[in-house]
């Protein structure tokens, strides 16, 4: 039971010391609290103050800078006032000078415009003739590239036309070239045909083979293949190839009296001439 007691007494001992310690704390802080505060208070009084100092100041430099100001305009009115008079007084003098000195004054000034007046003309002159001369080296220059386009034109048509000439004489030379080879066929559909007996030429082989070489001779014609007329016709060496003479009562002398092998023409140039005996 002692020991019992002993020990809510030291327990009590020891939650009254907390509680003192405590309760010391909550003191001191709050007397540091309310140092604070006025030290704050202390610190916002002194800044106001400080302010009001720093007004007084700037409206005392406001007021001396207007006074300052207003001295200066005052000295600058009375400065013009007194040019103002100088002026004055001159012009009063230069008008009671003597008329001679005007005279000679305006001769003078006369003078001086003239020769200003010439200089300005030169200088005109000048940049004038400059001008034009710069006028003309650029309408050289606009007809030396006219002439040049002009040329190039020309030489660009130059070339397409005969590009388009040499196009149209390889075209003719291939076709010539192709014309040569048929040409074989055609006479031997010619011989085949003048052998058929007369009794044969209405059979239908007969038939079909004349219908085959008209058909051939249309469409060389479509592409521009024609005969040479040879036999009744004055002898043409362009056209015709003179392989031997004979008499003949029916054509005078020069002229084709047969016709041993056709010639023909592609468009305007000459396949194959004609071969052909002339009457002498």
């Amino acid at each position: 039971m002692d020991d019992v007691t002993k020990e809510e007494i030291i327990r009590e001992a020891i939650q009254n010391a907390r509680k003192e310690r405590d309760r010391k704390k909550a003191e001191e802080g709050k007397e540091q609290n309310k140092g604070s505060g006025q030290k704050d208070m202390k610190d916002k009084k002194q800044k106001t103050q400080e302010d009001i100092e720093k007004l007084f100041e700037d409206r005392d430099a406001k007021e001396t800078a207007d006074e300052k100001a207003e001295g200066e305009s005052k000295e600058t009115a009375e400065e013009t006032a007194g040019s103002e008079a100088e002026e004055k007084a001159e012009e009063e003098a230069k008008a009671e000078a003597p008329e001679e000195a005007g005279s000679e004054e305006t001769a003078g000034d006369g003078a001086k415009e003239q020769e200003e007046a010439e200089e300005g003309g030169e200088s005109k002159k000048g940049g004038f003739f400059k001008k034009k001369e710069k006028t003309d080296k650029n309408k050289e220059r606009i007809a030396e590239l006219e002439d040049k386009v002009k040329r190039q034109l020309a030489e660009f048509e130059n070339f397409r036309n005969r590009t388009e000439k040499e196009k149209a004489q390889m075209y003719d030379m291939g076709a010539k070239s192709v014309l040569e080879k048929i040409l074989p066929v055609i006479d031997n559909f010619e011989r085949g045909l003048a052998t058929v007996p007369e009794g044969e030429a209405g059979g239908a082989f007969a038939e079909g083979m004349n219908m085959i070489y008209k058909q051939l001779l249309s469409e060389l014609e479509k592409i521009g293949v024609t005969p040479i007329e040879a036999v009744g016709k004055e002898f043409d060496p362009n056209l015709h190839n003179a392989v031997m003479q004979m008499e003949s009562e029916e054509y005078e002398s020069g002229f084709v009296a047969q016709e041993m092998q056709k010639g023909y023409m592609y468009r305007d140039t000459v396949i194959r001439h004609s071969m052909v005996a002339v009457v002498p």
